[in-house]
């Protein structure tokens, strides 16, 4: 992608969430802020399309967070209304009031861990959504294509919003983007992806590059038959997350 054709992507993008947010009888926009690529982006072009007096960015920490300060940094930088709401005592209350529920097996299980990374990013929507709804703001999406083929992200969490400016734009793609928004500090959004909950970089944990994705995605291989063969199988087991819950229609004894 060129610099120009960056730039016009930038426009069409802001153009859009303005007539978005208009067609909504809305002006304001809330959306977490974690300091990544991602929601610096976003939250540039809310701040682009209705002001940024209009635009809440939200840091959400669960306890401590190391990179709290590149969050307030892009809110600076925007100009935005900046908040934060620690989620730490939050999650270790329900961890609290769910973890007798469990057999012994079960609490130590790799599921538990899983199912215990998967808290932060559901409670941060349900903060995002509160803050939304008292604000009279719509809740803006922060996921790109890459994550959202490979199911990287939390059902009821991360991936639910009620607009997403990023969603067809793989992660590499979001990064030139970024780099047509000279109002963002360069280095946030080259900073490599981590979901800063399970303490690994995001290929790591991917099992695959986002390089082999943006490929994958835009040409229909990323090159490397194994890691194609990793991408299809997380694209169909992640199917379920970009989709509505199916509705059992009795009468037909099909699934809607």
């Amino acid at each position: 992608m060129t610099k120009t054709e960056a730039e016009s992507i930038r426009d069409a993008l802001v153009r859009m969430i303005r007539s978005f947010l208009a067609g909504a009888g809305c002006s304001r926009a809330v959306l977490g802020v974690s300091g990544g690529k991602d929601s610096s982006v976003a939250a540039a072009l809310c701040a682009r399309a209705v002001g940024p007096e209009n635009v809440l960015g939200v840091m959400l920490p669960d306890g401590v967070q190391s990179d709290l300060e590149d969050s307030r940094e892009v809110c600076r930088a925007l100009g935005i209304r900046a908040v934060t709401v620690n989620i730490g005592k939050v999650h270790a209350a329900l961890r609290e009031a769910a973890l007798p529920a469990l057999t012994e097996e079960e609490r130590f299980s790799g599921r538990e861990r899983e199912s215990d990374i998967n808290v932060p990013p559901r409670l941060r929507m349900t903060v995002l959504r509160y803050l939304a709804q008292a604000t009279g703001s719509l809740l803006c999406g922060t996921g790109n294509l890459s994550e959202r083929t490979v199911g990287y992200c939390t059902k009821d969490g991360d991936a639910s919003c009620d607009f997403n400016p990023l969603g067809a734009l793989t992660s590499k793609e979001v990064v030139t983007i970024g780099l047509a928004l000279p109002e963002l500090p360069e280095r946030l959004v080259r900073k490599a992806p981590s979901d800063g909950l399970s303490g690994k970089p995001d290929e790591e944990r991917l099992g695959v590059s986002y390089a082999a994705i943006h490929a994958y995605l835009r040409t229909g291989s990323s090159g490397d038959e194994q890691a194609d063969r990793v991408i299809r199988q997380k694209e169909r087991a992640s199917a379920h997350k970009r989709r509505l819950p199916p509705i059992a229609d009795p009468f037909t004894e099909k699934w809607i």
